[in-house]
Order: C-alpha cells, then sequence, then structure tokens
C-alpha cells in the first residue's frame, strides 16, 4: 500500500493492496512547492508517515502543536479565533522525508517542518493549491485516509 499526491491535479491516491485505488481531492500549498524550511510550500519526493495523531477523537476535533485543544470546529468557533488561519482538525498523519539533503535532515526536513496530512473545515476548498504548506483534506475523507494506513507507510509527492 502507498500513497501518490498529484501536485498538478490536486488529488491523493491510495494503491491498496488488492489493487484498488482510492482517489481524496486535496489542497497543497498556496505557495507552490519546495523544499526550504520557512517557505510554507509542499515538499516534494518520497515521504513516509512517521506518526498518526487523533485516533477515535471526533469529527472536526482541533489541533494547536498536535495537541487536541478540547475544541469542536464550528463556524463561531472560527470568528471567536480570527488569528487561526489553517485549522488543523480531526486527524493528522505527520510526514518525514525519505532523501538526506532533499527532503530529510538540515533546512530541508519534512518532519522538521510540521508538514502533515491533516483535515480542514468543509467550507476549505480541495480541488486548488490553499494550505501553509500541508496536504488538506475535508474531514471524512482524512478519517477514511487514516483508517486505511499505518505509520510507515510510503507517501510520493509529485508535481505531475
Amino acid at each position: 500500500m502507498h500513497l501518490t499526491v498529484h501536485i498538478a491535479s490536486q488529488e491523493m491516491v491510495l494503491h491498496e493492496e488488492d489493487g484498488k485505488r482510492r482517489v481524496y481531492s486535496v489542497s497543497t500549498a498556496s505557495k507552490g512547492t519546495g523544499q526550504q524550511e520557512g517557505s510554507w510550500q509542499t515538499p516534494l519526493g518520497q515521504h513516509v508517515i512517521r506518526a498518526k495523531i487523533g485516533a477515535g477523537l471526533p469529527a472536526n476535533s482541533v489541533f494547536v502543536g498536535r495537541r487536541f485543544t478540547g475544541e469542536i470546529y464550528s463556524p463561531g468557533l472560527c470568528q471567536q479565533y480570527p488569528e487561526r488561519k489553517d485549522w488543523i482538525l480531526t486527524r493528522i498523519l505527520w510526514l518525514s522525508g525519505l532523501e538526506p539533503g532533499y527532503n530529510r535532515l538540515g533546512n530541508v526536513d519534512t518532519m522538521r517542518r510540521y508538514i502533515y496530512i491533516h483535515g480542514s473545515p468543509d467550507t476549505a476548498v480541495m480541488g486548488e493549491p490553499g494550505s501553509r504548506g500541508c496536504i488538506r483534506m475535508h474531514g471524512e475523507d482524512i478519517i477514511d485516509l487514516f483508517d486505511r494506513v499505518d505509520t510507515g507507510t510510503r507517501i510520493d509527492i509529485l508535481l505531475s
């Protein structure tokens, strides 16, 4: 089993062991692709899921610093905290690069850059770039994916 993120089409494909494919609409970085820390871009290349965070929590659970805040996202909560820009909701799949000098170690390290696949509000637009570097999904899609993959699952992030 492995995942492929296609930046051009803003889709993620889960290639299952039985040969089936599941396609999810995603949103990658509004600033495009890039490897550098502080770039707010989605990193390319070969990665793995290093950690899974949020198992068993309700849909729309709010995370700050990878910790559940105890809040459940709502439009009212969004209005209460306008400074929170890219809401991290429901589940987190924390990525780690596999290519030293490209997306691992130093100032290009995907894990140290806190790049995730994570849930977003249902109002967040999928199918077009809009994140701050992460790969965003709607809540029901991130729950479905989270339940199908394990830590160590490979993810290739490609321009095509």
